[in-house]
């Protein structure tokens, strides 16, 4: 087990589906993160984890966020509970870091900001797909002006669903999922450190189903209501003057549309999907007008989920701002409500919260051992 001076402890609470890889890169990969406990009401999935990362302990969730050893309670829950989890862990002293997104709605989202920074913690949030390779190189190529002013871009993340492969997806249909919940934080993100923060959204909804069928195993058959919009339609205006479309659907059977394109004065740059780490990087010029690939800035072209995590353990060594922000993924959660209310009202809505601004990294450091740019 690595324990060190600069090393800090996490406690997993939830361990389904995505754990894997957050334990395997934060056992494995990043130096100054170390897995000390896992959580989950399945006590059998719990202890499974445990087994195969050899992590010290399974601990219920009380006796976790009561354990003086544990920095960092990771929550890697259904999204109803991440707010409850995450306020319970603030309380009990602990920094966080929360997938996507951050609560289910804003307030709850302001709220867990007030306490963190009241008791002097950090919070953070998925995704962290931003710090990937691919993502990294286009955030490089519109800051250094390669495709002049951004003027605008079109972002699409449009499937027909998930109940055809997770054991579990009822929770992507209720309060809280659809493909915007869902989704919409690996885009909006992505669009937010590309393009910086947005100021307003004009958007509409609808749903294809009010029903839908599972197809996967365990539970093939069973039939899930369908409580939120799956297939919604937003105009994201941004501070700069940048004008986005972002389509997030769930009722999309097939589509040739691309993951994110913007578009500036003097070319465009095609982004690969912010839900990976790597993915092709083309830009286009006014001189050059046809795309090629762009190499990438960084060594993280992998599935690096946790680097998030380990950026903020830095950060809090270094008692600076974190990349994965608490303030980054409200303002992603303030859009993402956004849409909901601007569909319901017919009206824009104004954004009023501010993402953190990106700390520079190094990318040529090795791989697992984050440093801060000079």
């Amino acid at each position: 087990m690595k324990w060190g001076r600069n090393v800090m402890k996490i406690g997993i609470v939830g361990c389904g589906n995505i754990s894997d890889i957050y334990l395997k890169n934060l056992t494995t990969v990043f130096e100054n993160t170390a897995v000390y406990a896992v959580c989950d009401l399945d006590a059998t999935k719990a202890n499974a984890q445990a087994q195969k990362y050899q992590i010290e302990k399974v601990l219920p969730l009380d006796e976790m966020l009561a354990d003086p050893e544990i920095d960092i309670v990771l929550n890697i829950t259904t999204p109803k509970t991440h707010y409850d989890i995450c306020k319970k862990a603030l309380l009990a002293g602990k920094h966080v870091y929360v997938e996507k997104p951050l609560s289910i709605s804003y307030c709850e989202g302001k709220e867990l900001l007030s306490i963190a920074k009241e008791k002097g913690l950090y919070i953070g949030g998925a995704p962290d797909t931003f710090l990937g390779a691919g993502l990294q190189t286009a955030i490089k190529l519109i800051k250094e002006g390669a495709i002049g002013k951004p003027v605008g871009g079109a972002a699409y993340m449009m499937c027909s669903g998930h109940e055809s492969w997770h054991p579990s997806p009822e929770f992507y249909y209720d309060i809280g999922g659809g493909p915007l919940f869902d989704m919409g934080p690996y885009y909006i993100t992505a669009l937010v450190r590309l393009l910086g923060p947005v100021k307003s959204v004009y958007a509409v909804g609808t749903k294809a189903f009010a029903e839908r069928t599972i197809t996967s195993k365990p539970k093939f058959g069973q039939k899930i209501p369908v409580k939120v919009d799956t297939h919604n339609v937003g105009i994201l205006s941004f501070e700069n003057g940048a004008v986005v479309t972002l389509v997030t659907s769930f009722d999309v059977v097939v589509h040739t549309m691309p993951n994110i394109q913007i578009y500036g004065t003097e070319g465009s740059v095609k982004v690969p999907d912010p839900n990976t780490f790597g993915g092709s990087v083309q830009l286009a010029t006014r001189q050059e007008r046809q795309f090629t690939d762009v190499p990438l800035v960084s060594k993280y072209s992998e599935n690096s989920r946790g680097i998030g995590i380990s950026e903020m353990v830095l950060a809090i060594n270094e008692n600076r701002t974190n990349n994965a922000s608490g303030e980054l993924a409200l303002h992603v959660l303030e859009i993402m409500e956004a849409f909901l209310k601007s569909s319901k009202s017919g009206a824009p809505v104004i954004i009023e919260s501010a993402p953190s601004a990106e700390i520079a990294l190094d990318w040529d450091a090795e791989i697992g051992k984050l440093k801060t740019k000079n």
